[in-house]
């Protein structure tokens, strides 16, 4: 990574840049190193970083020694009473001790450092005098004096002009010894130390040493767990994924005990270095789809990724489908129950909606609370919920059909009533159908964007007062009222947001074929539809399965939910590596 540096900050690494850019109001890019000196490093992070005020840097020494030290972590989203409490005063308070040979390496430090500063303030003629001057007078000891600066220059890889030299053994006694900390590692890049230092953890930097600590220290404010808000059940789990990944993480390891859940992490975000866990159970997942989904994610280049919808969007099949190809969730059991089917998770820093794939669609209109009730509980809700999709999308356009073209299918009686109560409207039914429809979806939004207490009242009684007021003027007919009140109840019933959106999207798409060519537009439409949703796929699994292509297995846990004893198989279209979940007699059985 190249770092970009403007205004006073701005450094270069040789003449010729300095003379391309004189003006400090000029951008500059040039690549940083760690060196060994400490105050050059705590310079160049401070400036890497544009000189924050929230990063708090903390100088001390080890111990009872000289060596100096430093612990930088920013202000915020690091647990600051964790750095200041444990690991300072552990360091501070450290009993380690330098041996002999150690003591003289630091009063070689000191004494070259002052005879480096001498021999730039002398003429090139005499540098040959002036550097051999520490050997004769810096130490009482001129052979032990000459094994360490022998040691300082092998330890410096052959670089002139750095002296400084701490015990090579001293970061290794402070990272095993010293540091008591859950997670403690070594980095020797500024990339790693960026990283670190904005994602919460603290730095660990010791005078003399390229190498840094980087302790997980990250303590910021997260939101509690709470109940889902996007998928409340009657029966079931009342946890629900929050922003914090690696509490995600922990709520499915609640879940699976399995040795062979996994948890493959990969970074999204050029700028925002977001984390991110595919999760899966080895043993079970198709490892071929399982490398599609990682190959996907490496293809993600975005500068920051504010939801798990950034990532949906990103490695779906057909971004022209009003179908979503990628199941998104609140509920870790819902993930948790996917997963142990043979599909694939995916969590996202940030995000409290996990996501799973592959999907069909079936699994988007099925509700983890259906497994939770008895089987002949569970088929009823499911039977019922299939009876509201098909209202939901179709009803509007039919009742428009019938009245503008197809009034003969529709009984004596009730064609009279329609009629009448139309008689003085002036619009035709595609006009009336329209203008309900799009003031039940304003309803809607506008009941979604306010809080909750205020929401819910501007959806019912602005229905209410709407539809009162709408036919008693004239503009629309009580059967068009009727109509588009079912219409709505029965959205509600689709238990994935996503699944539901697109579904009102066909819906006046239906309404404008039926307008134009009546009972046969709605057929041409669905059709086409249909059409549509046997070529989707959803990381190469078709979307319409089990129908097509066809298992008849599997059609018991669509229309209905057949008794748990009788669900012993994994879905065979995603092709599990182990296909049975439940032991229905032994080896023997099929």
């Amino acid at each position: 990574m190249r770092y970009v540096f403007t205004g006073n900050d701005k450094k270069t690494k040789n003449s010729s840049s300095d003379n391309n850019n004189n003006s400090s109001n000029n951008q500059g890019e040039f690549s940083l190193s760690i060196e060994k000196d400490l105050a050059k490093n705590l310079e160049t992070i401070k400036t890497m970083l544009g000189n924050p005020s929230d990063l708090v840097v903390r100088e001390t020494k080890v111990g009872s020694t000289d060596i100096k030290c430093a612990i930088l972590y920013i202000s915020g989203i690091t647990n600051s009473d964790l750095v200041n409490n444990n690991i300072l005063k552990a360091i501070q308070s450290s009993n380690i001790q330098l041996s002999k040979d150690q003591s003289n390496n630091n009063n070689n430090q000191s004494s070259n450092d002052q005879n480096n500063k001498q021999s730039n303030n002398t003429q090139s003629s005499d540098n040959q005098t002036s550097n051999n001057q520490p050997n004769n007078q810096g130490t009482n000891n001129s052979e032990s004096n000459n094994n360490n600066q022998s040691k300082n220059s092998q330890s410096n890889n052959g670089q002139s002009g750095k002296s400084t030299q701490s015990n090579p053994n001293l970061l290794d006694q402070i990272y095993n010894e010293v540091i008591a900390i859950t997670d403690v590692k070594k980095v020797t890049t500024l990339d790693e130390v960026s990283l670190a230092l904005l994602s919460g953890n603290s730095l660990f930097l010791l005078d003399g040493e390229q190498t840094i600590l980087v302790m997980d220290a990250a303590g910021s404010e997260n939101r509690a767990i709470q109940e889902p808000q996007s998928e409340s059940v009657i029966r079931g789990s009342r946890t629900g994924f929050v922003e914090n990944i690696n509490t995600n993480i922990s709520l499915i390891r609640r879940e699976v005990k399995d040795p062979n859940l996994r948890f493959d992490v990969h970074e999204i975000g050029r700028r925002s270095k977001q984390k991110l866990a595919v999760c899966y159970v080895a043993g079970i997942v198709n490892q071929d789809i399982l490398d599609e989904v990682n190959r996907r994610l490496k293809t993600i280049d975005i500068d920051f990724a504010p939801d798990s919808g950034f990532v949906e969007q990103w490695i779906e099949d057909s971004f022209l489908s009003p179908f979503p190809q990628i199941l998104d969730t609140e509920r870790p059991d819902k993930l948790t129950y996917n997963v142990l089917q043979g599909r694939i998770g995916i969590l996202v820093d940030g995000s409290p909606f996990a996501l799973i794939t592959p999907i069909t669609f079936g699994d988007a209109i099925l509700s983890i609370e259906d497994y939770n009730q008895r089987w002949i509980i569970g088929s009823v809700l499911r039977l019922l919920r299939f009876f509201a999709i098909f209202i939901a999308v179709f009803l509007p356009a039919i009742y428009v059909a019938l009245i503008s073209y197809h009034p003969g299918m529709i009984p004596t009686q009730l064609t009279f009533s329609i009629a009448a109560t139309r008689a003085n409207v002036p619009f035709p039914s595609i006009v009336e159908a329209l203008l309900m429809a799009i003031t039940f979806e304003l309803l809607h939004e506008a009941g979604v964007r306010l809080p909750k207490a205020v929401g819910q009242t501007v959806g019912i009684v602005g229905g209410i007062v709407i539809g009162d007021v709408a036919v008693s003027a004239g503009i629309v007919g009580p059967a068009t009222v009727i109509v588009t009140s079912l219409t709505g109840i029965a959205a509600f019933a689709i238990p994935n947001y996503s699944m539901a959106v697109g579904l009102r999207v066909i819906r006046f798409v239906l309404l404008l074929a039926a307008s134009i060519f009546g009972l046969y537009g709605i057929t041409l439409l669905l059709i086409m539809l249909l059409i549509h949703i046997v070529n989707l796929k959803s990381m190469g699994v078709p979307y319409s399965a089990p129908f097509a292509p066809y298992f008849l297995g599997d059609l018991k846990n669509i229309f209905i939910r057949a008794p748990i004893t009788t669900l012993i198989k994994r879905p065979p279209y995603i092709k599990p590596e182990d296909i049975k979940k439940i032991n229905d007699g032994g080896p023997s059985s099929k």
